[in-house]
């Protein structure tokens, strides 16, 4: 039986919750869905420029658990930008 997971620890709720790209119709376009705790590691790491322990820390998740979770993210992310999808931010397990 898989343990369940906790929750993850946010400190930022973003205002703009969708992405896309310029000139394509929205009911042409494909969406991935960027989880809001996805979207905190990205904050973290990358904008605040953290360290991957730290990150894990304020997220109250452990390092490994981090870098999976980046991982993910950016994964969704370069797809989106390479593939011209649309992000859409909501969802996952968290509290703020």
């Amino acid at each position: 039986m898989v343990r369940p997971r906790l929750c993850r620890r946010i400190r930022f709720s973003p205002n703009i919750t969708y992405f896309k790209p310029r000139g394509i119709s929205l009911r042409d376009l494909k969406e991935i869905v960027l989880a809001a705790d996805e979207f905190e590691s990205i904050r973290l790491k990358d904008l605040e420029g953290l360290e991957q322990e730290e990150c894990a820390k304020k997220m109250n998740i452990s390092q490994p658990t981090f870098h999976r979770l980046i991982l993910a993210a950016r994964k969704k992310i370069a797809d989106a930008i390479i593939n011209g999808k649309a992000i859409r931010i909501e969802g996952g397990n968290y509290k703020l």
